[in-house]
């Protein structure tokens, strides 16, 4: 599947001899967007050998929704262990994840730090039985192949931009795109430590760095999930010119970012910059 590119008329870049294209991946799959579809393509053989699948997600995780669509659509069990306390009616996205079958569990802040740890995953296996491990977020060797495609497919731009929350997107696209391309992620949530994600997830698929990336660590408005009254209004002014509509947590934030260095002067005239839409 492949996603189609628009350019974005919008007098702030022309006017500093900038071109701004969208590449809408969210419109790859209703069920499977963008990135969720490139991260899991390739988790999807062993997910099927193995039968069932057990993923991390927070109460309003895309992830895990995307998880439990693939589990529904692939034929494989899907069990979401989702961070904090159960509440009840659940949300739209647990409630979609529970519908198409997934079982949704649920772990404590502190345990869910440490869910990577080998007593932690000893427990899940004892109370769940067999199943294939797949990260929070889907950032996996198997996830950056995925969007390595994607960045094979982005030729003839000079920055390629997306949001960055686990790290496993920008690093996949980084090690695809062609010679001449760079990478920019935005990161969506505060602690400054994407840059090493970035690196370890490059390194436990690729076996070092690849591709020219950064990450711009200035546009997370307090932290995952957080937004604030300048965010908001960004992103209904690009609703109102562009008809658009931005997801809060990832592409509203990536774009202010885009439009903010714009604005700093960060890319000289003539560059071609291309916002990766996830979805």
């Amino acid at each position: 599947m492949t996603s189609p590119v628009v350019e974005l008329p919008d007098e702030r870049f022309a006017r500093r001899g900038l071109r701004l294209f969208l590449e809408r991946d969210d419109l790859l799959d209703p069920d499977l967007p963008g990135n969720k579809w490139r991260k899991l393509k390739h988790n999807l053989a062993p997910a099927r050998e193995h039968g069932t699948v057990l993923t991390f997600g927070g109460a309003y995780s895309n992830h895990l929704r995307a998880v439990a669509a693939a589990g529904a659509r692939f034929g494989f069990a899907t069990i979401g262990i989702v961070r904090g306390e159960e509440h009840r009616p659940l949300n739209e996205v647990l409630a979609f994840a529970e519908r198409a079958g997934m079982r949704l569990d649920y772990m404590d802040r502190g345990t869910y730090r440490r869910k990577h740890e080998p007593g932690v995953l000893r427990a899940l296996r004892e109370r769940h039985g067999d199943f294939y491990l797949l990260p929070e977020g889907g950032s996996n060797a198997l996830a950056l192949k995925g969007c390595a495609e994607l960045g094979a497919e982005l030729g003839g731009y000079d920055v390629v931009c997306c949001p960055c929350g686990t790290g496993g997107t920008l690093a996949g696209l980084a090690a695809g795109l062609p010679p001449g391309g760079r990478a920019l992620g935005v990161a969506v949530l505060k602690g400054g430590f994407l840059d090493g994600e970035v690196e370890r997830l490059q390194r436990e698929a690729y076996g070092g760095r690849r591709g020219d990336w950064s990450v711009e660590h200035g546009f997370h408005f307090g932290g995952y999930a957080k937004r604030t009254d300048e965010l908001d209004a960004f992103a209904g002014d690009f609703a109102e010119r562009h008809g658009l509509v931005l997801d809060p947590v990832y592409t509203a934030k990536m774009m202010f970012g885009v439009f903010a260095l714009a604005e700093r002067g960060a890319f000289p005239a003539g560059t071609r910059i291309l916002a990766v839409i996830t979805g």
